[in-house]
């Protein structure tokens, strides 16, 4: 450990905590960060219930420990956002500040590896770089180095442990690039006298991390276990069963044929059959990872995955029957799909896409009990006043995206949220509108904006929306409106983390992208009668990929991409559901399809192209809602209003 990181040490946690106390100071004066509800995940297989809006209703509603609903959780966006707004409450749940009863992370170890996302498509592979916001979820590396690594963990850790009950525990997995590190932080944070014990999770050398080194084989990674009141921490031991050479000490038969042993020293009888077993010591070797099981049924391919053994055994040990799990580093899903086996409530959290895409794939293949698929709102927004400061307003925002956009503002009179500026080229005059980040643009937004072309300032022949995070249905309103002087572009998902690097925005008015959307389209939906009730059938018609400017792919990967949105737009599809009464606020899916998933049919590399199932009848008209996560995250949905069938 270098002189300069010990120095700096003390000063870097300080911030940390600091950073933290603004954050929970925050919820105290009113300003909350909110979770936006994107799915209701309902497992397909409930469909077969006979009234299977209330009986999928009456399962997600297990009890809470203080009496109010509960929902599990997968939670998209930055872990301390996601922290934050569970601290608030929201009006799914009220605040969890004390609540939870186990913490399990798997935070990125800082090994300096570059984590790279390959996205396989038929007859193509492609490597996609992760988005400077993705690189936390998918690199190791830091900008400062351990430094900066330090600096992204401390305020997580003081805001885990503001959540944790005073019964609760925190399992920090971490390998040798860094753990000694954390380990001062989380002393500073839990308190020295807190911490309980390292445990040692020891893979076999004989089959695993066999790689040509030049010093010793890596062969374990440290799992730090901490209370947040040692005197107060719920723990139950394991046991493992006897091995063969233990149990040769037991050689001895009484007259009723038990075995047993002379205690050493007692003198007394010790019976086999009247012990547990050996209890599990901090050395865990019993447990394989994949690098040495890499044929396990859970493998998912996922690099960073780990085995559910490993999560049970923590689970079992330090969260009661019922209680509450939260991994803020979601991963693969391994802690919530071991929890969901486990009879526990889970939360979980991730900034990949890739990654959230891949956990609610493991728990409706789980047949989990329906989970709230959630993301951040406002991300933008707490990731500029993060950096920026606590002053900075919407409106700066704003002027900073057209600035880069190469718009001039409109005048204060005429501007008072600061977010219109003109475009004026080849005698045609273009008006430009930035949305504000901390809401979807949709509908509203863009009639408001060809209102605005029309009318504003004697009019104007263009108008650009510019928006940040955008209403799933936002294709097939632009279509909707046939509107052919309006256009709508995406600002990339990355464009805060890029004015925070040298050179600013100068530099970045010749970089960034504005780029279109993605949209999908179905055939007409069928509905039929049946004696057990409407047999709805749903076919995907086409997808369209409008922005591969947004995907991080160098020249080589965008051709393989434009190849296959060319030949097979379909084959881009990741997971796609269907919602047969939408209402407009929570999509709550009830058939549901993924590749991979080889229920529906035997490709791997293509989900399916038609949803056929029965919905409970109805009489007037079905609001059938079908959205689509395409294979990069992009979200797309489509609405159509059914007519009642004929008798």
């Amino acid at each position: 450990m270098s002189k300069s990181l010990l120095e700096e040490l003390p000063r870097i946690v300080a911030n940390g905590k600091a950073q933290a106390e603004k954050i929970l100071e925050g919820l105290e004066s009113r300003h909350r960060v909110g979770l936006q509800t994107r799915e209701w995940v309902l497992p397909s297989k409930d469909t077969a219930e006979t009234d299977w809006i209330a009986a999928n209703e009456r399962a997600v509603r297990l009890r809470a420990s203080d009496g109010g609903d509960w929902h599990n959780r997968l939670i998209y966006g930055d872990n301390l956002l996601a922290m934050a707004a569970l601290l608030a409450g929201d009006e799914n749940t009220p605040s969890l500040r004390g609540k939870v009863d186990l913490i399990y992370i798997d935070p990125p170890f800082d090994s300096k590896a570059d984590y790279r996302t390959k996205v396989t498509l038929p007859n193509v592979e492609i490597e996609q770089r992760p988005t400077v916001i993705e690189q936390f979820a998918y690199s190791d590396t830091w900008s400062d180095g351990t430094a900066s690594y330090l600096a992204m963990i401390t305020p997580r850790l003081v805001l885990m442990r503001e959540l944790l009950a005073d019964t609760g525990a925190i399992y920090v997995h971490l390998d040798w690039h860094v753990g000694h590190y954390v380990k001062l932080a989380l002393d500073e944070v839990f308190g020295g006298g807190n911490f309980l014990r390292e445990v040692i999770w020891s893979f076999d050398t004989k089959s695993g991390y066999k790689s040509a080194v030049n010093n010793w084989i890596r062969s374990h990674d440290s799992i730090f276990y901490w209370a947040k009141n040692k005197s107060l921490v719920s723990f139950t031991k394991e046991y493992l069963p006897y091995d063969d050479e233990y149990l040769k000490r037991f050689k001895k038969k009484d007259s009723d044929g038990r075995l047993y042993r002379d205690d050493r020293g007692s003198g007394a009888k010790q019976y086999l059959d009247e012990l547990k077993g050996v209890a599990v010591s901090d050395v865990w070797s019993d447990i394989k990872s994949f690098q040495q099981d890499a044929t396990s049924s859970e493998y998912l391919g996922y690099s960073t995955q780990k085995p559910e053994k490993l999560l049970r055994r923590i689970i079992n040990a330090s969260c009661p029957e019922g209680g509450l799990v939260v991994d803020c580093f979601g991963g693969s899903g391994t802690t919530a799909t071991t929890a969901e086996k486990l009879g526990r409530r889970w939360i979980t959290t991730d900034l990949g896409k890739p990654a959230c895409m891949i956990m609610r794939k493991r728990l409706i293949d789980l047949g989990a009990k329906p989970f709230l698929y959630q993301a951040i709102g406002d991300y933008q927004v707490e990731t500029a006043k993060s950096h920026f400061g606590r002053g900075m307003r919407i409106g700066d925002l704003s002027s900073i995206v057209l600035s880069l956009y190469g718009a001039q503002p409109l005048d204060p009179d005429d501007n008072p949220l600061r977010n219109l500026g003109k475009v004026i080229f080849g005698g045609k005059k273009t008006l430009v509108l930035v949305d504000s980040p901390s809401k979807l643009t949709g509908a509203a937004t863009l009639k408001r904006a060809i209102a605005q072309r029309n009318n504003l300032l004697g009019g104007w022949d263009r108008v650009v929306v510019l928006g940040w995070n955008f209403e799933p249905g936002i294709g097939e309103s632009i279509a909707t409106l046939k509107d052919d002087r309006l256009e709508v572009l995406v600002i990339p998902p990355d464009l805060i983390d890029r004015l925070k690097k040298k050179g600013g925005i100068e530099k970045l008015r010749v970089q960034v992208r504005f780029s279109s959307l993605q949209y999908l389209t179905v055939n007409p939906v069928m509905r039929k009668r049946t004696d057990d009730g409407e047999r709805i059938e749903v076919q995907l018609k086409n997808y369209v990929l409008l922005s591969p400017e947004a995907i991080n792919l160098d020249e080589a990967n965008r051709a393989k991409l434009l190849k296959v949105m060319n030949a097979e737009p379909l084959a881009l599809i990741e997971y796609w559901a269907v919602d047969p009464d939408y209402d407009g606020k929570v999509f709550r899916s009830v058939w549901q399809d993924y590749r991979g998933n080889t229920a529906n049919d035997d490709d791997p590399l293509r989900v399916v192209a038609t949803a056929n199932f029965i919905a409970p009848r109805k009489a007037g008209g079905r609001r059938v809602c079908v959205r689509a996560v395409d294979v990069f995250g992009f979200e797309a949905e489509v609405v159509q209003d059914v007519a009642e069938p004929g008798k």
